[in-house]
Parts: C-alpha cells; structure tokens; sequence
C-alpha cells in the first residue's frame, strides 16, 4: 500500500461548513491551498521572515506553542497579531512586567451585588481565556508569573481560586523574548521552555527587505485581513496531522537525535559530553514527530520523510539543550551542537 492510499484509508472527515465528505488525501490538497493563501496574506504586512514564518505554521498545525527570540522592531508582535487575523481567531495580548501577578493572566473572582443587595463571587476570566495568547517579553516576569501559563500550555485548562476552567480549542501560547537586554529580566525555567514546541531565532532582514519594510511602514495604513478559516477548521486540520503515517524507522531516527543530545548516553558524541550539562527529554522527540508530520501535509505530501525531522531539529531542540560553562567560555551554541547531531543521523 503506497503512502496516499495509507492516509486516505484513514477516517474520513466532513469538511466544515459543507454536507460533503472528503478522504484525507483530499483535505490535505484543500490544506496546501489554504497555505499558499495563507503566505500570501501573511506576506501583506510582513517582510521575509520565510524560515521564521513556515516555522510558525508548523507548530499552530502541529498544536503546539512557540517561542519566538530577537532583537526589537523586527515584527515578532506584529507576525503573531497577523496570524490571529488571517485565522480568525481570538487573540489576547499580554505584556509581561515585573509586576505582573498570576491571577492577572489567569483570572480572578471579583464580588458582584445583584438587584436584591446581596452580593456573590463571579470568576473574571483573564486574558489566558483566547485562541491565540501573546506573550510578550515572557522574561520580564518572575517565575511564580511564568508558571501561571504551565497548565494552560500542558493540559489546556487553568486552576483559579480552587477551581478548574477548560480553555477554548485551539489554545496557543506564542511568546516573544529580547535576547540582548538581560537586566531586569528572569530566565525561563527549563520546565516551562519544554513546553514550547520551538523556539524561533528571528534574525535582522536583508538590505532589500529592510527598504521595503521602511516603505511599507511610512506609507498609508494597510487594509484589514479577512480571516481565511475558523476555529472548527483548524481543529480539522490539527487532527489530520495526527493521522499522517510516518514510519517506525523515521520515529527510531527522531528518538536518536533527542537522545545524541544528552550526555552519558550511548548516541552521544564527545562534543555533547564534553559541552552540555542536560540534554532534551522524550517531549522533544514528541514533538519532532508532529512538527515532522505537519511539515510533510504543508508541503503536499500524505507522508513524512528524514528531511522532515532534520529540517526542524533545531528550532525543536536548541532550546531543550542546557549548555555548560565549558561550551559558554568556547563561545559553543547548541545550533553548531545539533547540526553535528543532524549530520551524523
């Protein structure tokens, strides 16, 4: 049995908004065009950023949350805000401060008096309550405030004042972090950085996007973006991506890169032992997997293929590897250590 008839054999899922049924062979090619209109509007008010940009749709499609890193003014917020435009979806901003408690992202109970004078608690939802949360500066908060986001990113529901709320699906958490300006700012903890499926590096564009970028921006105001699907859509999408067939020897593959970044282990090389305290945990080989699996249907095919996994295995990992102060003096980064990783595979 080939690769397409392998995926169309899966169940077969009503297309929203229509009485028909389509095979998953054929919701993959509605998918791919969705992506091309999807580029193209993203594209509207964001200049190059390709990388960064199919990174992102990776990881919506996949279900997953994202970091992104760079300097400011190179349109991190801006590519967010657009994205939740382009799908429709609702999106919350929050801006991270030093002073930011937990129930100002989660919510809180507040005293209500109703007609009769007798007064009762409601729970106000805080902005965590979206499809689409923006993180922004995520660092500049404590850690008791970062750690508010830890269950809404895991388990898609948020505990508030002893009380257990589900978060609409889908639910992403999109954040941005300033990688140059570290006073007054509290790095993540590594348990809340395995929660993002990648972390991006958003570098400073060409000389050519750089004019166009200037030109567009000083100009008159762009119009509105019309949403291209909703949320029931993308949900579809979401679990078509778990069906997508990927093959034990590639899944053996994607588990031995993860584990070629912990040291001691008997994948890794001497450069990982000589240069990383902790290596990526079985999340990383999870997600790989599906970023993997989203990566294949983007392009058009119903199958995933080696060059699926080695071409996310930095965004997936570099943030996973924690790096000793033997590789900090030898300026080492975890992309030249992952590469190594990828090119042994």
């Amino acid at each position: 049995m080939d690769s397409q008839q392998t995926l169309q054999s899966s169940v077969q899922t009503p297309l929203v908004g229509s009485g028909e049924v389509t095979d998953d062979v054929a919701l993959v090619a509605q998918l791919c065009d969705f992506h091309e209109k999807i580029l193209a509007t993203i594209a509207r008010r964001i200049v190059g950023q390709s990388e960064v940009i199919s990174h992102l749709l990776v990881t919506l499609l996949a279900g997953g949350h994202g970091l992104f890193v760079g300097v400011p003014g190179l349109a991190k917020t801006l590519l967010i805000h657009t994205l939740a435009d382009t799908l429709g979806l609702e999106f919350n901003r929050i801006q991270f401060t030093p002073d930011l408690m937990p129930s100002d992202i989660t919510g809180t109970d507040i005293i209500e008096q109703d007609d009769t004078g007798g007064r009762s608690f409601r729970f106000a939802r805080g902005p965590v309550f979206c499809n689409i949360l923006l993180a922004d500066e995520i660092n500049r908060t404590p850690p008791k405030t970062q750690a508010a986001l830890l269950q809404s990113m895991q388990e898609g529901r948020v505990t508030a004042t002893g009380k257990t709320y589900d978060l609409a699906r889908p639910f992403h958490v999109f954040a941005t972090q300033n990688p140059i300006e570290q006073e007054g700012t509290y790095p993540l903890p590594e348990a809340q950085l395995d929660r993002f499926m990648m972390m991006m590096n958003v570098d400073y564009p060409s000389f050519s996007e750089e004019v166009e970028v200037v030109r567009n921006t000083t100009g008159a105001a762009g119009d509105a973006l019309d949403p291209l699907l909703d949320a029931k859509t993308l949900l579809e999408y979401q679990a078509l991506v778990r069906r997508v067939p990927i093959a034990d020897h590639l899944i053996a593959a994607a588990v031995k890169m993860v584990r070629s970044s912990r040291p001691g282990d008997d994948h890794a090389t001497g450069d990982i032992n000589e240069y990383v305290s902790f290596g990526a945990g079985p999340r990383a080989a999870q997600h790989l997997v599906l970023a993997a699996k989203a990566r294949a249907i983007l392009s058009g095919r119903t199958v995933v293929d080696i060059e699926d996994i080695k071409a996310l295995a930095k965004p997936v990992m570099r943030h996973r590897v924690l790096l000793n102060f033997h590789a900090e003096a030898q300026k080492i980064t975890t992309d030249q250590l992952v590469d190594a990783i990828v090119i042994s595979a």
